[in-house]
Order: C-alpha cells, then structure tokens, then sequence
C-alpha cells in the first residue's frame, strides 16, 4: 500500500479534495471573504466535518478584530491547555502575540476555591484584569464564557473578540447562542459541535494566513473571495 508521507503534501492534498466535497455535494456554496474561508476549511480539515460549512458563523467584523489584536500584539487566553499546546507558538512569538491559559495558576485556583466557582471561570475573572488587547478562545468552559458575557454586560470586563466555540450537550447551545446575539464580536459554532480542536483551527487558521504579511502593513479581510 502507497502512501503520502510528506506532511505538507497530505494537508495540501486535504484541502483539495475538501474543495472538491463543497463543489460536488454543496454546489452554489460562496465564502464571504478569503479569511472566513480559510477558517471553515481548517475546521472541517480538523474535524472532517462539513457541517461547519454552515455552523461556523462570524460577527460584527471579528475576523479584522482579531487581526488587530494580533498586529497590535495582544493576548490569546484559551480555557484549556489542550488549545494552548495545539496552536503554532512559534508564529505568534515570531508575531509579538501572547497566549495563555490561567487554569493552573495558583492565584486563579485560589480564587475559584474562595468563591465556588470553576476554575475556567476564576480563569476568566483574573485575565480580564490585565492591560492590552484581548481575545478569548472556549473550547470546552461554557460556564466561563457565560461568566464573560455576564461580565462585559454589566462593564466589568473589556473584550476585544470572542472565539466561542465549546461542545457538549448541556447548555451548550444557549450559551453560543448568547454570545451570537451579543454585541461582541465572536467566531460561534450555533449547535452542540465544537472543541479545542477546532479553536486551534481557527487560530492557526487565521495565524497562517497573516504570517507572511508585514504587521505594519497587514491585509484588512473584508473583501469577497475571488473566485
């Protein structure tokens, strides 16, 4: 039995035949803008799933929102570790990015113990203490993106953008729901599909696309695909 080997020509491979599944089995189906595209592409390529082409929804201007915290040289705080380990560090750090996740951080534990609340949301109440730009990343904590939300309502918290994607079955649509509606700007998954899988899909994704292009002189994604 042959077969590929070599990383990139597997992922380039991917992607076309990705490609090739829209235009046979979603014939008509247009990305709004390159960006958009190629996040819902690397969420299906990570998922396998082409519900995503149609999940995946983007608001009030998020994706030019993050590229700002990122050109800016903000902070990425994810609700796990698993996220964290999975998107490219190494972009980011070449980028002046930050990242984090506060869940194992003794004052954030020690916080979650005093109040009775979880650590993903103890989590959240101590990183929206600090300076600069932000962005959050939920992948699994529908509790702590709630617990945002609550926040930025009552002007306790400022947010820059919102990747809102948990999975799971318990509160789990409301809570992305919640945020659609929001006045946040914010990649959601409307339903129950989600993960840190497909978070770090959507940073990388977004991460790749802006790593060959000047911070000072960036690409703004708001024009439509060219097809």
């Amino acid at each position: 039995m042959s077969y590929i080997k070599n990383p990139s020509s597997i992922e380039e491979k991917s992607f076309k035949i990705i490609q090739s599944v829209i235009d046979e089995e979603h014939a008509g189906y247009t990305f709004n803008t390159e960006m958009e595209e190629s996040i819902i592409k690397r969420a299906i390529h990570t998922s396998g799933d082409f519900d995503y082409l149609y999940n995946l929804r983007f608001t009030h201007d998020v994706v030019n929102k993050i590229v700002d915290v990122l050109v800016q040289g903000g902070t990425i705080f994810t609700d796990s570790t698993i996220t964290l380990n999975g998107i490219n560090k190494r972009v980011l750090d070449q980028m002046g990015v930050k990242y984090k996740c506060l869940i194992d951080d003794e004052d954030v534990i020690k916080l979650a113990e005093e109040k009775g609340i979880t650590r993903s949301m103890a989590a959240v109440e101590y990183a929206v203490k600090e300076e600069g730009p932000k962005i959050f990343a939920f992948g699994g904590a529908p509790s702590a993106l709630l617990r945002l939300l609550e926040m930025i309502e009552h002007k306790e918290a400022e947010v820059d953008a919102i990747i809102g994607v948990p999975v799971g079955f318990i509160g789990i649509e409301e809570c992305k729901q919640v945020l659609f509606e929001s006045d946040v700007p914010a990649i959601v998954t409307l339903g129950r599909k989600g993960g840190s899988t497909i978070v770090v899909g959507i940073i990388n994704a977004i991460i790749y696309q802006l790593k060959h292009v000047a911070t000072d002189d960036y690409i703004r994604y708001s024009t439509p695909t060219q097809k």
